[in-house]
């Protein structure tokens, strides 16, 4: 992918675990060092959108971490594994926001996302995301680690080697993987 991988700072994966073990401002420590990673996995996302999106990177960011609060006491592997659930937390935003205005305007004005190559063999092209979504819950359904794994890579930034390791499988295994859900999501989109 285009997006620089996050940040590989070895201290992210102490605060990682100091959080894990409970420590209170563990997290508090963390988002210093993930801040500038987050913002720009959410800057990647949101060129993307289209022109008047009303939501914004700082938006996103803070959104992230209140959510990502929440969870500060879960059982955090490594930087990957943190940076894999902040892929589902971004996506989750982004339908949450798109599924509210479509709401409102009652269709009217879709979101598009461009897939760019991440589905090679296909055209570039704009998909909804809303579509994207429910392909990935379908996906998900039929095998939750090729959903994860689209979430690490479109959502999250994370490149192959990262996306591995945030899903506790081999680099072939993810990239025999990614093979199948572009395949599957090229299919279901088209």
């Amino acid at each position: 992918m285009a997006d620089s991988p996050p940040s590989s700072t070895p201290g992210i994966t102490a605060l990682l675990q100091a959080c894990s073990n409970g420590e209170r401002d563990a997290f508090d420590r963390l988002i210093p060092l993930v801040y500038d990673d987050l913002r720009a996995i959410a800057h990647n996302r949101l060129r993307l959108e289209r022109p008047d999106h009303t939501l914004n990177t700082t938006g996103i960011v803070h959104d992230a971490y209140v959510n990502l609060v929440d969870q500060a006491t879960a059982t955090w592997r490594d930087r990957a594994h943190f940076f894999a659930v902040s892929a589902k937390v971004i996506r989750n935003l982004l339908i949450d926001h798109a599924r509210a205005r479509k709401a409102a305007k009652r269709g009217a004005g879709a979101i598009h996302l461009p897939l760019l190559d991440e589905l090679k063999g296909a055209d570039p092209r704009t998909v909804e995301l809303l579509a994207l979504d429910e392909a990935l819950a379908d996906l998900g359904r039929k095998d939750q680690r090729l959903e994860r794994l689209v979430e690490c890579r479109f959502f999250g930034g994370l490149n192959m080697e990262e996306t591995a390791e945030a899903l506790g499988v081999s680099l072939r295994t993810a990239e025999r993987d990614w093979r199948r859900a572009r395949a599957y999501l090229y299919q279901a989109l088209s």
